[in-house]
């Protein structure tokens, strides 16, 4: 839908055109997904005048919920995209209340009518009943073909109202992305709520206080586009040779240092983690090399939170918070290939609290940071409300697989007599390792989910660690539901068992809550045949050989030690 938008308006020459043309990033056009939110200015000629239009391309998925909340403060305006062989999915109701928060214009569009598995008369009156529009006021469209796309045009001129700032007040901006260039620093990206920018003005960042020389400013198109000046209700950027990442934040206002305005603009809520791991390099030597690349890595996602840690397995690394195991998977991959950095990551957790005997509370990230079991009184995990549509043929294993997931079953509604919504509560622990893979692989791929917190509730969890040879290894520890905890130790060692190298000594593997072990795997030692010189003669000269090999083992076993190799770490997030 973007690249027929930049087309009508000759944004962009025919020569440069290509598929998705902002999704700019490698693994974008890898996974056909839209991960970061993207900005370019469009100018549509109409009836002897040009209308400047600022779109933002925001991605669908739950995971980058962040950058949509962002992009809908920035704007007036929003084209609700339903699909016509598919209908309404749960993406589309979240963000779609996201932008009613925000009293923006919503125009609703049926894409794909081109497709013979269409059904736009049905998709239309989910449409009307979840908006409460009339049947005209939904424009039907192929992003395809482009049929309908001059529609869609007319109708953000006619809809959408034009920006309320005031060019005479001081000046107000509110940065919603930011970019690191090697070369001229951080370029920030904002939107004039008030008063006028121009180059070479001393601006300054409300919430740091630090004034800068604006030494560049622009609007967005394919490429930056220099400018002399912006003003209310302009989309653009600003270079200012800023150099470290925390001066910067998302959220932020720009405003003029001789006449600055009274208050900082309200940025948007800041971001609240759901799933938290920790990232380790696999050299320790480039842990300093790590912190710049995930600082800058921040910059250009600031749903990303991260703080410093370390490990008695792994060394020093950062605790990282992320919206999702997707938010989690892009992060790391991006790291490899944008820093050339190699990480390790461990089990990823969520956040519990724990109320202690004496009465106070503690916040827990990570295993090694729960209490002993004696001072524990109650521990809480945080649950999500989550909404499930599929199709009705489905609705028996999806049904099952929440239930298996300890959800509790709140609401089923038939949106049509194909489609359903379903809605659970469901703990958060649960939903993040497979839930959303075997969610798609159930439903053949039609099941679309959404979910929000919904506080926290009491539940019965234990800390699972793992032992070698009596040591516990703080990076293969996870808490988990008391119930689960027999399987997954079982499972763990099993796998560890295949995945650790025979030492000249047995490797006992173990699982075990506080101080009783579930399980146990061993890895047998490599002998040599000490008895093979040995033919004929008395038994005892034989037996003599094997207790002095064996008295050497034991020795050995006191000063070895075992190495875990770097894909037994990984394994155990594919336990399944």
């Amino acid at each position: 839908m973007a690249d027929r938008l930049l087309e009508q308006t000759h944004t962009i020459a025919q020569r440069d055109m290509q598929a998705q043309v902002l999704d700019d990033m490698e693994l974008e056009k890898e996974r056909g997904i839209t991960i970061k939110s993207h900005a370019i200015q469009m100018v549509y000629p109409r009836d002897g005048q040009e209308y400047i239009l600022n779109l933002i391309d925001t991605p669908g998925h739950v995971d980058f919920s962040y950058e949509v909340s962002r992009s809908i403060a920035a704007c007036e305006g929003a084209l609700l995209i339903v699909d016509a062989s598919q209908g309404i999915q749960a993406q589309t109701i979240s963000n779609l209340y996201l932008a009613l928060d925000n009293d923006l214009e919503i125009i609703p569009v049926m894409n794909k009518i081109d497709l013979d598995s269409a059904m736009p008369e049905e998709v239309a009156d989910e449409i009307m009943d979840l908006l409460g529009c009339p049947r005209e006021e939904i424009l039907s469209c192929s992003a395809k073909t482009g049929e309908g796309v001059p529609a869609i045009l007319d109708a953000i001129v006619d809809r959408v109202p034009a920006p309320k700032g005031d060019e005479n007040a001081p000046l107000q901006a509110l940065v919603f992305d930011s970019v690191f260039n090697p070369f001229r620093g951080i370029i920030s990206y904002f939107r004039i709520m008030n008063g006028v920018m121009k180059s070479n003005d001393w601006v300054k960042f409300v919430s740091t206080g630090k004034d800068y020389h604006a030494d560049e400013i622009g609007v967005l198109k394919l490429t930056m586009e220099p400018r002399k000046e912006l003003r209310a209700g302009d989309v653009g950027y600003i270079i200012s040779g800023i150099k470290t990442s925390r001066e910067v934040r998302v959220g932020d206002t720009i405003t003029h240092v001789e006449n600055p305005c009274e208050k900082a603009i309200d940025g948007f809520e800041s971001v609240k983690p759901m799933v938290f791991a920790g990232v380790y390099p696999v050299d320790t030597d480039d842990y300093e090399e790590l912190r710049a690349s995930i600082e800058k890595l921040q910059l250009n996602d600031a749903s990303l939170t991260f703080e410093p840690e370390s490990s008695l397995a792994l060394g020093f690394g950062f605790r990282c918070g992320f919206l999702g195991l997707l938010h989690m998977e892009i992060v790391q991959e991006r790291l490899t290939r944008e820093f050339n950095m190699d990480v390790i990551t461990t089990v990823p957790n969520v956040q519990y609290k724990v109320k202690l005997t004496n009465g106070s509370e503690v916040d827990v990230y990570n295993p090694s940071g729960m209490p002993e079991p004696n001072n524990i009184a109650e521990v809480y995990e945080p649950y999500i409300h989550a909404q499930i549509i599929t199709k009705a043929d489905f609705i028996g294993p999806v049904i099952k697989l929440c239930m298996d997931k300890r959800g509790q079953l709140k609401n089923q509604t038939y949106l049509t007599t194909d489609r359903i919504e379903i809605t659970f509560d469901l703990p958060l622990g649960e939903v993040v390792f497979d839930f959303y893979d075997k969610l798609k692989s159930i439903s053949k791929g039609y099941a679309s989910f959404d979910y929000y917190l919904n506080g926290y509730q009491p539940s019965k969890l234990v800390k699972l660690e793992i032992l070698l040879n009596g040591d516990p290894v703080d990076a293969l520890s996870t808490l988990t539901y008391v119930d689960n905890a027999y399987p997954i130790g079982r499972k763990m060692c099993e796998k560890l068992k295949d995945l650790i190298p025979r030492q000249q000594f047995d490797v006992a593997i173990q699982a075990a809550i506080g101080s009783k072990i579930i399980a146990r795997e061993t890895v047998r030692q490599v002998r040599k045949d000490v008895t093979a010189k040995c033919y004929g003669g008395d038994i005892t000269r034989k037996r003599k050989l094997l207790e002095k090999q064996k008295e050497g083992k034991k020795r050995m076993r006191q000063v070895g030690n075992v190495e875990v190799p770097q894909s037994a770490f990984l394994a155990v997030l594919k336990l399944d």
